[in-house]
């Protein structure tokens, strides 16, 4: 059987090699839905036109719908030689009422047809991803009270800087998670634009109606221009890159928890549930959800790299490279929701070791910034109180103790400014109380945010 997208110019059949050479059935057919949901309201749109009449669109209407049930079961056969879905719905169409079922394609192209379905498919494929970020932020902030009197170093250059409360940690991710939403939400609003209507190329000559059919497919509005909608590809890319930098959020909070959960930082035990063992030592319990998160994540990066490819330098307007959008599209959304999925029940019930934190909290001089805006506040140059204050660091990693347990006689040798005042601001409990900026770790502050974030996943 031809290719019913082959018209009566051709004088040769179709090499089977091409055909299984161009097919897409392979991994378009999961837009079957949305091509269905698509087709109903452009012949909804036909019969409002006079382009259908009453009886035509209802035949089409209730034949689609039977042909969908029969997608959902299984039960359509899917043929090369029909090379996408959209070539097997418009063929069943045709097999089952014939010539009504061929006006169904009047004023729409296989371009326009595409792009529309793909959008749709973004669209709800974007708003299940926000719904899977709102629940992994809602399992950091769940941690947070139970685990607010745990203080955890902070890290710069992977080296010991500062003490911070572990929900402080929590919230961090909360709104990196939050700035990925807010890139859903803008990325939706380019998304959500009806291409239906500007047929191949150059438009149409038909009365159609595209607000209608745009309105009906709940878009916010129609494209602008026939030649980019035909050849435009952006709407891929850009929620390619949202995926991709979530991908980037979920691989650094993995390696952290990677590194978190070794003997060396024993800061936390990761749910065995999400573990696995060795096939040779016995004793290992690995933290492999995480590692394949971290592996997984350069298959999202990947994708964004090959569509970024696969759109330059093609001139205007449609190019038939721009059906090879669809698997790296397609494997860019499922492995970002594979990731999430798994991410918010590793949080939940991931455990801190707070008595290993508790034993090498003090390790590390964390408390040395503290110290030097103690200096500060009492009138000290910063730069000045800054070279002191590793003077004393490198004083008492001679005497092998804490800054907390140093000598005041061996501060005030090293500055006759220093009192015994300054022990109020000594030792990791001291120095998160001394915190005051907002945004800081200053136990106010992220109560405050705690706070604010409670009532904002409630709304979400």
């Amino acid at each position: 059987m031809a290719s019913p997208s082959r018209s009566g110019v051709f004088q040769a059949e179709t090499d089977a090699r091409l055909e299984a050479y161009a097919e897409s059935i392979s991994f378009d057919s999961r837009l079957y839905e949305h091509d269905i949901r698509g087709s109903i309201a452009h012949a909804n749109m036909l019969r409002d036109v006079d382009l259908l009449t009453e009886e035509e669109f209802k035949l089409i209407k209730d034949t689609l719908e039977t042909i969908r049930g029969e997608l959902d079961r299984g039960e359509l056969p899917m043929r090369f030689e029909l090379e996408d879905i959209h070539m097997h719905v418009e063929q069943a169409l045709i097999d089952r009422i014939g010539d009504t079922g061929r006006k169904l394609h009047t004023a729409r192209s296989r371009n326009d047809q595409v792009s529309t379905d793909t959008r749709m498919w973004i669209r709800q494929s974007l708003d299940e991803i926000d719904a899977l970020l709102v629940d992994l932020q809602a399992a950091f902030l769940s941690r947070c009270e139970n685990d607010f009197d745990v203080v955890l170093p902070a890290y710069t250059h992977l080296q010991r800087a500062q003490p911070v409360l572990a929900p402080h940690y929590w919230l961090a991710y909360i709104e990196k998670l939050e700035r990925d939403r807010q890139r859903i939400a803008d990325c939706r609003k380019r998304v959500n634009q009806c291409s239906l209507g500007i047929a191949a190329v150059a438009g149409t000559t038909l009365p159609i109606d595209r607000q209608h059919t745009a309105s009906a497919l709940d878009f916010e509005g129609i494209t602008a221009n026939s030649l980019d909608t035909s050849s435009d590809r952006d709407f891929v890319v850009e929620s390619t890159f949202v995926m991709s930098l979530i991908a980037s959020h979920l691989s650094g909070w993995a390696e952290e928890w990677i590194l978190w959960s070794t003997v060396e930082f024993d800061f936390i035990q990761i749910p065995q549930a999400f573990c696995t063992g060795s096939s040779i030592m016995p004793q290992k319990v690995n933290p492999d959800t995480l590692e394949l998160t971290r592996g997984k994540s350069a298959r999202v990066m990947g994708a964004l790299q090959t569509l970024m490819l696969l759109i330059k330098n093609l001139p205007l307007a449609y190019n038939r490279d721009l059906q090879e959008d669809k698997p790296p599209l397609f494997d860019a959304f499922d492995t970002t929701r594979a990731m999430l999925e798994l991410a918010a029940p590793i949080v939940r019930g991931a455990e801190l070791k707070r008595e290993s934190i508790a034993a090498r909290i003090e390790k590390g001089y964390l408390d040395a910034t503290t110290l030097m805006e103690w200096m500060i506040a009492r009138g000290m140059p910063q730069r000045t109180a800054h070279h002191l204050v590793g003077a004393i660091v490198s004083e008492a990693m001679q005497q092998g103790v804490t800054l907390s347990d140093l000598p005041l006689e061996t501060y005030q040798k090293l500055s006759d400014q220093i009192d015994e005042s300054v022990y109020e601001v000594l030792g990791t409990a001291n120095a998160i109380a001394a915190f005051r900026s907002e945004g800081s770790t200053a136990p106010a502050r992220v109560r405050e945010q705690i706070k604010l974030w409670t009532s904002r996943l409630e709304n979400a």
